[in-house]
């Protein structure tokens, strides 16, 4: 079974804010992704546009990827 995942396959971290330029999760939620219920998933998804929006960031273009 697939899980989806925010992630562009642009992995770099901003010292700054701690969130990555391609997706904007931070390294403990990349980390465990995998392990993450549905939901969860689903939840920190829903966050990230707004969290990058609020640190300032613009995601960096890339191609999202299904796993």
């Amino acid at each position: 079974m697939s899980k989806e995942t925010p992630c562009v396959a642009v992995c770099m971290i901003d010292p700054k804010t701690r969130l990555c330029f391609g997706c904007g999760r931070t390294l403990p939620e990349i980390a465990r992704w995998h392990a993450m219920e549905s939901a969860e998933r689903l939840s920190v998804m829903a966050q990230l546009a707004a969290r990058m929006g609020d640190a300032g960031l613009q995601p960096i273009a890339g191609s999202p990827k299904r796993l």
